[in-house]
């Protein structure tokens, strides 16, 4: 990947030809060395201005012919949130970065970079790049870039518009994101679709887009037959009504977003994929559209699942779970040493965690214990909720197997995790992440729109789990 996909970078050969300004990054107790960093005067400037160093404080500094630098507080913050803000407050031309110990170029790119995102353009007009702050990129910082460009991938996903953005485009974005790093991608439609994914059918019967399941096979240049298998799956409903149980307006306004999950899984793959791990990946997506249609599921529906096992409809808008059910049971076939699934499941653990902290459900308390420590390490925080047995009854039916919805209206995203439980193998090393792919308003690195939280989480953790190197880390 090239840095020079980003407008807001520069490679370090174009910017020594170009007059740079630097960003002074400072802890707060180095508040006092600044006459050293940028002079006397504009130290008395800083002092004069109240300049405290705070986490996330960016002042600039006066020289005779404009801004001559710049200076950013950080704390004791680590994260790269913290260079979220640059992109927009710094004057336009290149600048380059005085880094502190304890943060790496690496995490000052990815910040500057996800600060500097914007949606997808879709005829509005589009800053010109001549016209933007950009940093040159520093040694060590390219691989900031490459987790940027997976989060950037995963961000415009879900901020298409529906109408943009159904099913089919969904499965034909997933192939050219992954086939040009060398995967071989299936999609699957029709009847071929209906008889391996009765569930992801059944969801996308009310639908004039008809359903698409991507399934995408992808090796490092270094693993063998033995290396470990990394099995992703993904949430791709790109526009949720709620079927027959329809939701009210308010909450259909962001349902573009209920393709999250796939979103997250097809970032990370990527990511993955550049990176060159060590392993060998499975991908699965089900894209699908839930509406309402006289062909539509209804509820009280009975359908059998691939595993199977069949299934009541309980309610048309919990149809995340169907869509992820067949695909579970198809990657457990495989053996995965690590599967991983994640979807804009349940409101419910948006109610219990909110926006930020998507919830972790794992069979395997090592798994759970190593995304968790990986997500607190890297400011990508998530929070393990219980896939507690004693709810595993609400799920019952009198005439199916299960039942999509809990029978009471409580523990709405442990239920849902305990219905997707029942397709995954005993034996399979597993975690659900139930997302809200989405920042509602603006901050620093985190513009409001689409999202991917859990993404460099989940990347740091499977080095642990799987036992792979980054050799591009070393």
């Amino acid at each position: 990947m090239s840095v020079e996909e980003f407008p807001c970078l520069l490679p370090a050969t174009r910017g020594r030809r170009a007059r740079m300004r630097t960003v002074h990054v400072l802890r707060q107790g180095d508040v006092g060395d600044l006459a050293t960093r940028i002079g006397e005067s504009g130290a008395g400037f800083l002092r004069d201005s109240g300049f405290q160093g705070r986490a996330g404080e960016l002042a600039l500094v006066p020289g005779s012919n404009g801004v001559a630098a710049a200076v950013l507080g950080v704390g004791d913050r680590t994260d790269p949130f913290l260079f979220g803000g640059l992109a927009n407050a710094l004057p336009a031309g290149p600048w380059t970065m005085a880094l502190p110990a304890g943060l790496t170029p690496a995490t000052a790119v990815l910040g500057f970079c996800l600060g500097a995102y914007r949606m997808p353009a879709f005829g509005r007009k589009t800053e010109d790049a001549a016209d933007i702050a950009r940093l040159v990129v520093p040694p060590g910082g390219a691989a900031g870039a490459e987790v940027a460009r997976a989060i950037r991938l995963g961000r415009d996903l879900i901020n298409t518009p529906p109408n943009l953005m159904g099913p089919t485009e969904l499965a034909r974005a997933a192939r050219r994101a992954l086939e040009p790093l060398g995967a071989e991608v299936r999609i699957v439609k029709g009847r071929d679709l209906a008889q391996a994914y009765p569930t992801i059918a059944h969801v996308g019967a009310g639908s004039a887009r008809a359903p698409r399941v991507v399934v995408a096979h992808w090796r490092g240049t270094q693993a063998g037959d033995d290396a470990p298998l990394l099995s992703l799956v993904g949430k791709g409903v790109c526009f949720d009504t709620g079927g027959y149980d329809i939701k009210p307006a308010s909450s259909m306004l962001r349902m573009k977003k209920d393709m999250g999950g796939a979103a997250l899984m097809l970032a990370l793959a990527q990511l993955i994929m550049t990176r060159d791990l060590p392993l060998r990946l499975e991908v699965r997506l089900g894209c699908v559209e839930n509406s309402v249609s006289g062909e539509a599921m209804r509820p009280s529906d009975v359908v059998t699942t691939r595993s199977g096992l069949t299934v009541e409809i309980g309610n048309t808008d919990a149809e995340g779970r169907l869509v992820l059910c067949d695909l579970l049971t198809e990657a457990c076939e495989m053996s995965p040493d690590l599967l991983v699934d994640a979807a804009t499941l349940t409101g419910a653990a948006r109610v219990a965690l909110g926006p930020d902290l998507p919830a972790l459900f794992s069979t395997d308390d090592s798994v759970a214990d190593t995304i968790l420590q990986a997500g607190r390490a890297c400011d990508d925080p998530l929070w393990r909720l219980p896939l507690w047995d004693g709810y595993a009854d609400w799920l019952r039916s009198p005439v199916a197997d299960l039942n999509n919805v809990s029978a009471k209206p409580m523990a709405g995203a442990v239920t849902a995790a305990l219905f997707l439980r029942n397709f995954v193998k005993t034996d399979v090393r597993w975690a659900h992440i139930d997302t809200y792919a989405w920042n509602d308003n603006y901050r620093s690195g985190r513009p409001e729109g689409g999202e991917t939280p859990a993404l460099r989480a989940l990347y740091a953790s499977l080095l642990r789990i799987l036992n792979v190197t980054d050799r591009q880390q070393q």
